[in-house]
């Protein structure tokens, strides 16, 4: 007869915490990518027990696993905060995605299913609705569905795992860049572009239009930090 302090297997209570867990991670993550829980809002485990309708301990463990994928930071003594990504460090997530968008783009350009265009294509349309719109909420959204698309039609889990912790932590960034005035329309033109690539069966080309998408979004990064940052220096300089 086995140990009875010795549990082999997981017991009903534990997988229903980590259940609850996983699924408020899932929520506070929503939350935070549908910019409803923006840079450096406090979270606290006593609002989003009530909001969520679990107790205080799967929150805790969400919290965790929002620290581990780079979207919250836990300070000692002070809380949990969602992270604001600082430039330098957006800018070498922007470079490392590139170079892997180029790998997915070569990967898909000879592999990709019918049904599987089919099924980007759909969201691209609905990319250019929100476009159309001027709807920024749900363009952000679809953009990320589309690259998560992406890679996972790749079938390289690891790659897949690594690409989604580099998206979520620049998550903040690409819709607050998103939101500028004019922008959807050329975003949605560039993932136009992307699909034709692909479906010319041409790894190269394909490589090519994910890694310059990439490229360019982090150049449309800079310049609209530079465009907000300005005033800020220029008042600056008058002080001094």
């Amino acid at each position: 007869m086995p140990d009875s302090k010795v549990l082999p297997y997981p017991t009903i209570a534990q997988l229903r915490s980590h259940s609850l867990a996983r699924a408020a991670q899932q929520e506070i993550e929503r939350l935070i990518l549908g910019g409803e829980l923006g840079p450096g809002a406090k979270l606290t485990e006593v609002w989003l027990s009530e909001r969520l309708g679990v107790s205080r301990g799967p929150i805790r463990e969400a919290f965790r696993m929002l620290e581990e994928a780079g979207l919250v930071r836990l300070e000692k003594n002070r809380g949990v905060f969602v992270r604001d990504i600082p430039v330098d460090e957006a800018v070498e997530i922007y470079d490392l995605r590139a170079v892997m968008d180029e790998l997915v783009g070569r990967s898909l350009a000879t592999r990709l299913t019918n049904e599987q265009m089919k099924a980007l294509r759909s969201i691209v349309e609905r990319m250019d609705a929100a476009a159309r719109n001027d709807d920024a909420d749900a363009y952000h959204l679809l953009n990320l569905q589309f690259h998560d698309t992406l890679v996972d039609y790749t079938g390289n889990r690891k790659l897949a795992e690594v690409y989604r912790k580099l998206v979520r932590e620049l998550a903040l960034f690409r819709r607050r860049n998103l939101a500028d005035g004019g922008q959807l329309p050329h975003s949605a033109g560039e993932h136009r572009q992307i699909l034709k690539a692909i479906a010319s069966g041409d790894p190269e080309a394909a490589g090519r239009a994910m890694f310059d998408h990439v490229i360019e979004s982090k150049e449309r990064m800079l310049d609209g930090e530079a465009a907000r940052t300005a005033p800020a220096r220029a008042r600056a300089g008058k002080k001094g």
